[in-house]
């Protein structure tokens, strides 16, 4: 069903307060309607925009774990993308005028806004003309998080999966039928075509293979073969497809989105700044620690020696992950860092086949933040099957015994799966549903240099790594801003963080190449956590306190969340 005419549901309130729900469209933001178990019962105007943003958007619905929306993929032709974006003006209007009685209202409704700021400003830059990458991340994401996830039981995932199989043709054609030549990129054509060879194998094998039902297992893998088809088009139509567009994203947008969307004072030029002086300090503290590894202050070298001592094959190097994220866990816990979340549970797994060829850093799938569940996904950076060995070899070597550590902090404890398990229980829904790269990202790095602060890092060896992965992040400031501000040529791009950061050649290869399609992305780590580093000097609280205080208030833009931290 076309979005433009979808049926939304939320609650609406009679002046007595009794529950006057009804049938609207799609669309029309100024209409109260009945709720579908999402809302947080006041039935305010930002509750209302939530069920419309679910009905427009039913795969982040269901991985969200909102119920009723894990049967489609919605739609993704062109009039629906274009209806969305008159939808967004009005109601970045309607929620402007809003009034919000108290402070954490404000907060809601301010973060709805600087989403929709963001939304409506990417309208001058839209990625479903653009990028494969679109339509394929949806249908890959709504097969493969269900079953990973298993909250439901086996034959409602699989009735699921067998009907947005049958969607997977129509989202595919639409992919084909709005990629702009004179928009599209050929370096974003490539990353999805990369991703797109791996549907057949996905939808037929792997997918399947998760389910453990013989019948159900059979009645998927030939349900798969009409999609498996599509994919087969999409890959022979990307690889005669002729593009002229650029990746670029341009310093005037990428500052809008800084300082809308973000809430940071600042834009592109005064980021880029902040990430050399970054670099600038933690290069002349990393001499200091490469002396007491190999004797020297050539850090790179350090690093290298470092890199040499990693897990023997992929296997090996899941396994003592999942030691090293175990071992994080008992620190965090001994030392009273943090409040757990009841029944939190950390799977550490090998990366899914269909992120491969576009994924080649360790990564963290949450649990749905709108179910009970509290258990998420550590993701080990696996390769692609078609890796050489020596491909092979250098993914181990960024995956040292040194830099385990600090990779398991930042992905596990008390890093992403911590804050994402704990926020989860966060009453305001809509802080549930939103969250930026700069905060997640960003306490994901501030929590390494606080657990280097509590002694963690308790060697010379682990204290370099863990400085290596900030300073690699303060190289991705320079680098993503640079490249989409038309001052870095790909190839300046990747020798700059393989020199600047210990990064092999091929990884530095694949991480340019993650900036060129994702841009303001890479700079929300280190920022982050510089702001989140600030905050804490203001807050009149032990450091648990603080902890809980402003990872539970969300993943909130980082003005948004010193007002919840230090209101």
């Amino acid at each position: 069903m076309p979005r433009g005419r979808s049926t939304r549901w939320c609650c609406g309130q009679s002046s007595r307060g009794v529950s006057q729900g009804r049938r609207i469209r799609s669309g029309s933001p100024s209409a109260p309607v009945i709720c579908r178990g999402i809302c947080s019962g006041y039935g305010a105007p930002v509750d209302e925009f939530l069920k419309w943003y679910f009905s427009d958007r039913p795969v982040v619905a269901a991985s969200l774990g909102a119920d009723g929306y894990d049967h489609t993929l919605g739609d993704f032709t062109a009039s629906a993308w274009q209806a969305r974006e008159r939808e967004q003006v009005l109601w970045l209007d309607r929620l402007a005028a809003a009034e919000a009685p108290t402070l954490d209202d404000a907060i809601d409704r301010d973060l709805v806004l600087s989403q929709l700021r963001g939304s409506i400003a990417l309208a001058s830059w839209p990625e479903w003309r653009r990028d494969p990458s679109v339509y394929l991340g949806a249908v890959f994401a709504s097969m493969y998080t269900p079953f990973q996830r298993r909250l439901k039981p086996e034959p409602e995932l699989v009735a699921s999966a067998l009907s947005r199989l049958a969607e997977v043709p129509g989202v595919l054609a639409a992919c084909r039928a709005n990629l702009d030549p004179d928009l599209a990129a050929p370096l974003l054509v490539q990353r999805g075509l990369g991703q797109a060879r791996t549907g057949r194998n996905f939808l037929t094998r792997t997918i399947p293979s998760m389910v453990e039902d013989e019948q159900l297992r059979a009645q998927l893998a030939a349900a798969a073969e009409p999609a498996a088809a599509a994919f087969d088009e999409l890959v022979t139509f990307l690889e005669g497809f002729e593009c002229g567009g650029t990746w670029r994203m341009g310093e005037r947008l990428y500052s809008t989105l800084l300082r809308e969307r973000e809430l940071l004072g600042y834009g592109a030029a005064e980021l880029h700044e902040k990430g050399k002086a970054a670099w600038a300090e933690l290069d002349a503290r990393m001499r200091e620690v490469a002396l007491q590894v190999n004797g020297t202050q050539d850090w790179r070298a350090a690093m290298e020696h470092l890199m040499d001592d990693h897990p023997p094959t992929l296997a090996d190097m899941r396994a003592e992950y999942e030691a090293e994220t175990l071992r994080a866990r008992d620190f965090v816990r001994e030392r009273d860092l943090v409040t757990f979340a009841d029944g939190e549970e950390c799977h550490v797994l090998p990366s899914a086949e269909y992120t491969r060829p576009v994924l080649s850093v360790a990564h963290y799938l949450a649990p749905p933040p709108l179910s009970s569940s509290r258990t998420g996904v550590f993701f080990v950076p696996y390769t692609p099957d078609d890796f050489t060995p020596e491909q092979v070899r250098q993914r181990l070597r960024t995956n040292s015994r040194a830099q385990m550590p600090s990779i398991a902090v930042h992905e596990a404890y008390p890093g992403h799966h911590w804050h994402l398990s704990y926020m989860a229980g966060n009453p305001r829904t809509v802080r549930k549903v939103f969250r930026t790269p700069y905060f997640t990202e960003g306490w994901a790095l501030y929590v390494e240099k606080m657990l280097h602060e509590q002694g963690y890092f308790d060697t010379p060896a682990t204290e370099l790594a863990h400085l290596d992965c900030r300073i690699f992040r303060a190289a991705r400031i320079v680098v993503d801003t640079a490249l989409h501000c038309e001052d870095m040529s790909i190839e300046e791009a990747e020798t700059f963080m393989a020199t600047k950061a210990s990064l092999s050649p091929g990884t530095a290869q694949g991480e340019v190449n993650r900036y060129c399609a994702w841009p303001t992305q890479a700079p929300s780590y280190l920022t982050g956590a510089i702001e989140i580093e600030r905050i804490r000097e203001s807050f009149q609280g032990t450091l648990k306190e603080f902890h809980d205080r402003i990872a539970g208030s969300g993943g909130l833009p980082l003005g948004l969340a010193e007002q919840a931290t230090l209101a």
